[in-house]
């Protein structure tokens, strides 16, 4: 090999020199190949840049096409179908029309070299006429592919590079997420949430996982298996589908103003959960046993990988609240961006953002970091921005959450034609599917039964019913699958994901409003306000412990809000009180209003003001109801049902009146209109 390698440089030496001596003997004729080359190379660089243009294009016109879409089914009121299906099934005609229905002609100026080695450099020079050229790996191309070089390469345009998913498509996602997340019900029920998030999505992991293994031992015994499928593989697969994303039946939930505990548990539970996949799938990919082989089972490597989970999500976690704390004090105290909203803006925008990849940075996970920074925004900066900076922040993030999203499921359906490296097992795919479903049971039913051990509002079996179906799959489950498709696994892994993520959002997100008529899940945000007249008794311990010490405490140092520290600490505190309050503090100390005062209901009285009608809870939960000016007795359940379709209602706790935008389809009828209406029914 060495007498090879010799030999090979010696060749190459004088191919060298004599390349020197005939440049130098034709300098006339090498200046006008070069300059011809150079005119070459620009005509090339101006057709790429072209074609990337149109590569563009296409995922505009995408979500344009989508958008467009959205507004009809909007307006005709279809809720069969969710945007982000409209955008798989757009992505999908697409990639059609990308794979089949448009061919490239061969460039005559390609060439085909073959060169033995042992690995796949990530750069190669190549040494033409004297000239270095400088290529980058792209990926395998399979030999039955080699001779349609230029039609592969149009395709692999319109791929990204996953690594453009984490570190930019994702974060706005979930930085949403807990940026808009509604803290009075998820704190209310925060408990169950992180049974479903930890224990659920650990317990799906394992169960799915362990289903796996044995189709993949089936499918080995039986030959349908092409390469190496180990049981790390299997939890691998466990961990990336356990990540639910019920995005279709959310914005349903929202639209229909479903209970808000159901709501709460849903959302909740897939904002944690998608960071509890991401730190579990890394933790399964850091399992190293010692010796030769690498996927035996050791108990100190398991234990390994748990305190690595551990580590991981606890750091990300003290991350992501650290930065969202620090932004909270820059726009406290330190800094007057407040009278230069754009400004406060551009740096709300970019510390939020940078929390994700200093994360991902220092090792630990921009999911959890970035999750946790938009809980920690919401609740403490939000307070100190100024109005217009919140509306800013609030539009702006909901705008890049709601491009990414559509983005991301419409590259869903485009990678099903325009990926190369496809792997679909008909016994894998089945038993995917059977997996999924028989761990979303295991997760959803047991913990429901257990936590309702201890809850006061008690789980039902239609909620369970609905939570099992709405384990939609989606964006972070795509995520994670594409990111690593190196090996046959992995390979298989992201084709049948990709199935399985078209299946739960078009089936199970479709079918979403006739499973709630099915359970007979009430519709009326107001319905759970009446029947839940008291939280005292509801919250969480923690929760209330928590309440109690962030109001008194921290929500003084950290914003605007909150009563005054001199309040809240000892007397002889005083002089440290005044310095960590804010002027504002005590300017608003009047007409203060906690943004978290309701969720804990200390008082038995809850009065629902509608129209001309006031009704009203005491302590006891009867019910009583005032007259309306019309000076027709109304009974309040009946005055309830007919007036809750009309206007905005206002909901008094405690003295702070609240604004409970209602569905306004259909307009409001006038006041006297309706007053003559409701005398005729009552005459009839």
């Amino acid at each position: 090999m060495g007498c090879k390698m010799n030999a090979a440089v010696s060749i190459w030496r004088r191919l060298s020199l004599f390349v020197l001596v005939s440049s130098l003997c034709s300098c006339p004729c090498r200046a006008e190949d070069s300059a011809m080359e150079n005119i070459v190379t620009e005509k090339k660089a101006e057709e790429s840049h072209r074609q990337d243009s149109a590569d563009l294009l296409v995922f505009i016109l995408l979500l344009t096409l989508t958008i467009l879409t959205i507004w009809l089914f909007k307006h005709r009121r279809f809720r069969f179908l969710h945007e982000t299906g409209l955008a798989m099934i757009y992505g999908l005609l697409v990639g059609v029309v990308l794979r089949y229905a448009i061919h490239v002609p061969s460039d005559m100026n390609n060439v085909t070299l073959s060169c033995n080695v042992n690995a796949s450099p990530a750069t190669l020079l190549v040494n033409v006429s004297g000239k270095f050229y400088e290529y980058t790996l792209k990926g395998e191309i399979s030999a039955n592919d080699v001779d349609d070089i230029q039609d592969n390469e149009m395709l692999r345009k319109v791929t990204f590079d996953p690594e453009v998913f984490f570190n930019i498509l994702l974060p706005p996602i979930i930085f949403h997420a807990g940026y808009s997340l509604k803290q009075r019900h998820f704190f209310r029920n925060l408990g169950s949430i992180l049974a479903y998030a930890f224990v659920g999505t650990v317990v799906s992991c394992f169960i799915i996982g362990l289903f796996m293994y044995g189709c993949v031992m089936l499918m080995k015994q039986i030959g349908h298996m092409g390469g190496d499928f180990f049981f790390t593989d299997c939890l691998f697969f466990g961990a990336i589908v356990s990540a639910t994303d019920p995005v279709t039946v959310l914005a349903i939930f929202n639209e229909l103003q479903v209970d808000a505990d159901l709501y709460a548990l849903l959302f909740g539970e897939s904002v944690l959960n998608d960071a509890v996949a991401v730190v579990l799938s890394s933790s399964i990919v850091a399992y190293q046993p010692e010796g030769d082989n690498t996927h035996t089972f050791e108990a100190m490597a398991m234990l390994k990988s748990f305190g690595i989970f551990l580590g991981v999500f606890s750091g990300s976690f003290a991350l992501g609240v650290a930065t969202g704390v620090v932004t909270a004090l820059i726009s406290f105290n330190f800094t007057k961006l407040r009278d230069f909203p754009l400004l406060e803006t551009a740096l709300f925008f970019l510390m939020s953002w940078s929390t994700f990849l200093l994360a991902e940075a220092c090792g630990f996970t921009g999911v959890v970091a970035v999750l946790f920074c938009g809980m920690t925004q919401a609740h403490y900066t939000f307070n100190n921005l100024s109005p217009e900076s919140q509306d800013r922040t609030k539009q702006l993030f909901e705008l890049l959450n709601f491009l990414a999203e559509n983005f991301i499921f419409s590259y869903m359906g485009l990678t099903l034609f325009t990926f190369h490296n496809h792997v679909f097992n008909p016994i894998f795919i089945v038993g995917a599917f059977l997996a999924v479903f028989l761990g979303r049971a295991v997760n959803i039913y047991p913990l429901s039964f257990l936590l309702n051990l201890g809850r006061r509002n008690k789980i039902s079996s239609n909620f369970q019913h609905m939570m099992m179906f709405a384990g939609l799959r989606g964006a972070m489950t795509f995520a994670l699958s594409i990111r690593d498709t190196a090996t046959y696994a992995r390979q298989m892994m992201f084709s049948t994901t990709l199935l399985v993520v078209f299946f739960t959002v078009w089936i199970c997100g479709g079918g979403t409003t006739q499973m709630l008529s099915c359970q007979k899940i009430r519709c009326l945000m107001m319905d759970f306000l009446l029947e839940r007249r008291s939280t005292k008794h509801e919250s969480a311990w923690f929760f209330r412990i928590w309440y109690n010490f962030d109001h008194n405490y921290l929500k003084p140092i950290l914003t605007h809000s909150g009563p005054p520290l001199n309040a809240t600490l000892p007397a002889c505190c005083g002089p440290l009180a005044r310095c960590l309050t804010s002027p504002q503090a005590y300017e608003n100390e009047e007409q203060l209003k906690d943004s978290d005062s309701d969720l804990i209901l200390n008082d038995g009285d809850i009065t629902l003001s509608y129209g001309d009608v006031t009704v009203s809870t005491d302590a006891a939960g009867a019910h009583t109801s005032g007259t309306p000016v019309g000076g027709v007795a109304v009974n309040s359940d009946e005055a309830l049902d007919r007036e809750l379709a009309f206007g905005d209602h206002e909901l008094v706790i405690r003295g702070t009146r609240l604004v409970l935008p209602m569905d306004d389809s259909e307009p409001p009828l006038p006041l006297d209109s309706h007053r003559h209406r409701h005398k005729n029914e009552t005459m009839s």
